[in-house]
């Protein structure tokens, strides 16, 4: 799984850089194209030169070639990479990466990195349960950064306990089954929605709510990473996709979502209702802008929109899965689980706005995920990219 794959092997400075020599070497026997990035501290362990011959490349190390003045681009270097692996990750470094301290080229890379992250930490066993580098470890799995808990044994100290990075061959098993599970849904057509709908009044006024489409498009890029054909039915937004096999069908009513749905889904193996679909709309247009000095106070009068989720189980097959989200103020289980059976569904993904940094425009979010087998899955709060990984995780 790892050939053809480009790896960049982030080394700080721990005694255990010696391992990283060992995984390099199977890295690249795997099959991967792989960059060093060491830190100056890292270089005091292991030289530069055995990394460089073992990988093909020149080690990275400063941001410029002090002799040629050569600009090495953290950036380029997050954008060439299918994974970043920092082994081993000391905890000054761990706390950098937590906290965005850029000093050094490996935390300006590891900022900068679009991949997945993979983070083999490794000190001695008294840092390790210190209670701050528990919480950087915490706050660098609500990233969305996978990491490769160390072992229990003997270390630099002589002393007994965890703190050893794993071993090099369980690190390249560890990646090798996590490209694995990228192409689980290989060949499969899924269908998201994502964003608000907009219900006009008039031609500059209308019905919304303040979704910002951020986590049904962190679930359309989840999924098409790992293999499917994804058809992306959105509201209006003001965000873009990043990964391909996404076709965006953009639309702005809940009528004119509720159509496209209809269209896609028997084709599909998968529905993920995300959006946040306007549940009333006016019940007539007004063509002309409605004027407050001549037309005084306005009586709208509304009618339900179609319920797409409702409208999807009705049609749903032997072999499909349809998957709903609820947003709740109050009653937030027993309002989840009442959706979960009312409309035919799979599984519903249940957040609520009395979380702090779950719902509307947030980067973040926190979720309960209920199955129509009496499952119930909570989540931590993470970032909405973590939170559509655990999603699909856990639907397949």
């Amino acid at each position: 799984m790892l050939k053809g794959k480009h790896i960049i092997l982030g080394i700080s400075g721990g005694i255990a850089a010696y391992k990283s020599v060992s995984l390099l070497r199977l890295l690249v026997k795997a099959g991967a194209e792989v960059q060093v990035v060491i830190t100056p501290s890292g270089k005091e362990f292991i030289t530069p030169v055995t990394l460089s011959a073992l990988s093909g490349k020149p080690v990275v190390s400063e941001f410029f070639t002090a002799n040629s003045g050569e600009w090495h681009s953290h950036v380029d270097l997050g954008l060439w990479a299918d994974a970043m692996v920092i082994a081993p990750a000391t905890a000054s470094s761990i706390a950098k990466m937590a906290n965005g301290v850029a000093d050094n080229m490996l935390i300006t890379t590891y900022l900068s990195a679009k991949a997945p992250v993979f983070i083999a930490p490794a000190m001695d066993l008294d840092m390790m349960a210190h209670p701050s580098t528990k919480r950087n470890i915490e706050l660098l799995k609500s990233y969305g950064n996978h990491i490769i808990e160390p072992a229990e044994g003997e270390l630099a100290s002589h002393l007994i306990g965890k703190g050893r990075m794993e071993e090099p061959e369980e690190i390249v098993k560890y990646l090798s089954r996590f490209f694995a599970s990228q192409q689980d849904l290989k060949g499969q057509n899924v269908l998201i929605t994502a964003g608000p709908t907009y219900e006009k009044i008039d031609p500059v006024r209308f019905i919304g709510n303040y979704s910002s489409g951020k986590m049904g498009y962190a679930i359309a890029e989840e999924v098409a990473r790992r293999g499917a054909n994804v058809t992306l039915v959105s509201g209006p937004v003001s965000i873009t996709t990043k990964v391909p096999n996404i076709n965006v069908i953009k639309v702005e009513s809940a009528r004119e979502m509720h159509e496209q749905c209809l269209k896609a889904f028997p084709n599909c193996n998968l529905g993920i209702m995300c959006a946040a679909i306007a549940d009333y709309a006016p019940a007539e247009y007004v063509d002309a802008k409605i004027k407050r000095e001549k037309d005084g106070i306005p009586v709208i009068k509304l009618i339900k929109n179609p319920d797409i989720a409702a409208s999807l189980g009705q049609i749903k097959k032997d072999g499909q899965k349809l998957i709903g989200f609820a947003l709740e103020t109050n009653n937030e289980e027993s309002n989840a689980v009442d959706k979960l059976k009312r409309k035919n569904l799979d599984y519903i993904i249940l957040n609520s706005l009395q979380d702090d940094g779950a719902g509307f425009g947030t980067d973040t979010n926190k979720i309960t995920i209920y199955g129509k087998n009496g499952e119930k899955i909570p989540f931590g709060l993470k970032t909405k990219s973590a939170v559509a990984k655990d999603i699909i995780d856990t639907i397949i």
